[in-house]
């Protein structure tokens, strides 16, 4: 499978370097630093991934 890496619609847009971006690999969703793409990502389960994030969108993480 090929891996096309798309930037985060959350990232800032380069005014302090935070950008994060995913691809598609399969079963799983990759995430890497897109300052250091060479660094390697992280591949993580898709379904561990939706349950992470709709956790974060319940705001059970807020401070």
């Amino acid at each position: 499978m090929s891996k096309t890496w798309r930037k985060s619609s959350y990232s800032d847009g380069g005014t302090s370097g935070n950008c994060v971006e995913v691809a598609n690999l399969g079963t799983s969703i990759g995430v890497r630093d897109s300052k250091n793409p060479s660094c390697g990502h992280l591949a993580v389960p898709r379904r561990d991934l939706v349950a992470l994030t709709d956790h974060i969108k319940s705001g059970k993480l807020d401070l």
